[in-house]
């Protein structure tokens, strides 16, 4: 059955797999910009890609007389159905073309295989009394944004040197509406502030020392150097040596920053430099980061390619997958080799920054060396990661291919895993931690505060966490969210103990009428991982496989998350012990029942005649206590 349906200015067309005749749907396929999405016999997303025209693109995938290249070759064979999305441009196209290869992370499409983010200084300039601090997003809100940087601890020494040379706050104050409402702190006893938060400096007096730190970090220093040397100089010949110290170390400190800042033009412009360095099976794309016409810092990304992709694809995958990411695009990109689609994307780049982007690929000069260094930084980093590179895949897509083979599954990508804390059974929470190809991946970790659920009851504390994820995931599918936080569903769901828990997971599954494997971890009785518990039966693990090890840190990363959140709630007061919600039960009867009975469990099996034999139990209170178990 043919399905179509509006969303915003796209028309969004699918199609059942059983019934879809590929060469049938060829002949329907609009002439009209937009991307296409092609699935597997297992209706996984194996590719996206955009076109210009949908009919003309798509149709020769799947012409025999093309020459292909290996990767789509192989790619065709396992294409079952193709959907796409119609847009109204080819550069609508681009932005969603990058938006489902970031989600879905096909298996045929070129993928960036780090997710980092990057510290930026920022300056709160929107504010009375602006603030320093660092940050790793950059947002719309008229600070000013520095960097961004490669080194977190560069980033802290220099926002304490800036502390020291210009004493403005780090405190979080709604100024001038908390002026004089608390006392100063610490860093103006030590002179790292001027308490604004007093009224001890004028609005007009702190804006110049703002200015003071905004030419500081433009990499004006030559002024304060001077400043310093002159201050130190008359410290000096006052005596007060103890003060010419403190002005000599400044000194050091400056000289330190600005020698981080390394010149590379005197334009003074913001741009990035972009080299790749490719073997047979992954790549290493080399960035620059150059800001105010100082190289600030580079960093190196390893992608997973096919044999036959040159370096201008390459260069291609990188930008779009990077930059749809990152929160500060530059003004220019200089790159090692033309991009097919230069103009293209120099318009999606312009767009998102919100002011013009250049893409260049210098052939003279020191642009051209630059391109060049960083081109050899990343030959040099392939070169000398390569036995890495297959370790590191080792631990992660062989481990789990290693876990599909002992379980007997085709092929697993996501993997979700459970667990449940709680302390003496109040306040129970849940963790679900996600891993794709054998690598936590962060952004999808859920957690979950118990609340139908009383008491210590693991069980139905892991029935209503499922409950909720695969309920919301449900309803964000019929509601078309691509990127919802639950929209996606894993291959394989991990329990954080036998056969209980994965009777409960399969329990509501059954009842969401959802098919996806279950498999419980199991622990030995010294809490170390044993096995893995699938169908009715425990399947032991060599403890010397990566299987084993990628297993034990999948359940290590679901406890220690799950316990990360409890602790949390603790910190602000919010756990105690079940034994508080009892009605007549306070603090003295507690105490009783804990040292009479030392654990919740044995609390629970006793009758109430054995309550009433602790002493300040009386018969009303030990049928409470009872009850509340029963």
């Amino acid at each position: 059955m043919f399905l179509s349906f509006r969303a915003g200015t796209s028309i969004i067309m699918t199609m059942e797999t059983n019934n879809f005749d590929i060469q049938e749907e060829l002949k329907k396929l609009p002439g009209r910009p937009g991307v296409y999405i092609m699935h597997d016999e297992k209706d996984n997303i194996i590719y996206v890609g955009k076109a210009i025209s949908l009919k003309n693109r798509v149709r020769q995938y799947f012409q025999t007389s093309r020459n292909k290249g290996v990767k789509i070759e192989q790619m065709v064979t396992h294409i079952r159905r193709f959907e796409y999305i119609v847009t109204d441009s080819e550069l609508e196209a681009l932005v969603l073309e990058c938006n489902l290869i970031k989600e879905h992370r096909p298996k045929y499409n070129t993928m960036l295989m780090d997710d980092k983010t990057y510290p930026f200084i920022k300056v709160t300039t929107n504010e009375d009394f602006p603030r320093i601090f660092m940050t790793r997003k950059m947002l719309k809100d008229k600070a000013k944004y520095y960097g961004p940087y490669t080194s977190s601890q560069a980033v802290r020494d220099t926002i304490d040197l800036i502390h020291k040379l210009y004493h403005v706050r780090s405190c979080n104050r709604n100024l001038p509406k908390d002026i004089g409402k608390e006392r100063p702190c610490l860093n103006y006893h030590i002179r790292q502030c001027d308490a604004p938060c007093q009224g001890y400096i004028s609005k007009e007096e702190y804006g110049e020392s703002i200015s003071e730190v905004l030419r500081f970090l433009n990499g004006n220093y030559d002024i304060l150097l001077k400043d310093l040397e002159e201050k130190m100089n008359a410290a000096s010949e006052a005596l007060e040596f103890e003060k010419a110290i403190e002005y000599r170390e400044l000194i050091s400190s400056v000289k330190k920053v600005a020698q981080k800042q390394k010149i590379t033009d005197s334009s003074g412009e913001d741009r990035d430099v972009l080299a790749v360095a490719s073997g047979e099976e992954d790549a290493v794309v080399q960035v620059f980061f150059i800001r105010g016409g100082r190289l600030i810092g580079r960093d190196h990304f390893y992608l997973r390619i096919s044999k036959d992709e040159d370096k201008s694809s390459i260069l291609d995958s990188f930008i779009k997958q990077y930059y749809a990411g990152t929160p500060y695009i530059p003004g220019e990109l200089m790159l090692q080799e033309e991009v097919e689609e230069h103009e293209l994307l120099e318009t999606w780049l312009t767009a998102k920054r919100g002011q013009k982007v250049v893409i260049r690929v210098p052939k003279k000069g020191t642009k051209e060396k630059l391109v060049e260094l960083a081109a050899d930084n990343a030959a040099l980093v392939l070169s000398k990661d390569k036995e890495r590179l297959k370790r590191e895949e080792g631990r992660t897509i062989g481990a789990v291919k290693e876990i599909a083979a002992l379980l007997g599954l085709d092929e697993i990508t996501r993997m979700e895993a459970y667990d449940i804390s709680n302390t003496n059974g109040f306040e129970s929470v849940g963790s679900m931690v996600v891993y794709e190809r054998g690598r936590p991946k962060r952004n999808d970790y859920r957690k979950f505060k118990i609340k139908g659920i009383k008491g210590a009851d693991d069980y139905g504390s892991m029935g209503e966490v499922l409950t909720r994820r695969f309920t919301h995931g449900l309803k964000e599918r019929q509601e078309n969210k691509e990127l919802g936080k639950f929209t996606v569903f894993p291959d394989l769901i991990l329990m954080d103990g036998g056969k209980g828990q994965v009777n409960v997971a399969l329990e509501v599954l059954d009842t969401l009428h959802l098919d996806i494997p279950v498999c419980g971890m199991v622990k030995d009785d010294y809490h170390r991982t044993r096995g893995l518990y699938y169908h009715n039966v425990e399947i032991p693990i060599d403890k010397n496989s990566e299987a084993f090890r990628l297993i034990t840190r999948i359940q290590d990363e679901a406890h220690r998350f799950a316990i990360e959140y409890h602790r949390q709630l603790r910190g602000k007061g919010q756990v105690h012990s079940i034994l508080d919600d009892i009605d007549g039960i306070g603090p003295a009867r507690r105490k009783a029942l804990m040292r009479h009975y030392m654990s919740l469990d044995a609390i629970r099996n006793a009758t109430v005649e054995e309550l009433k034999e602790i002493p300040s139990m009386n018969e009303k209170a030990a049928e409470a206590v009872y009850k509340f178990f029963h």
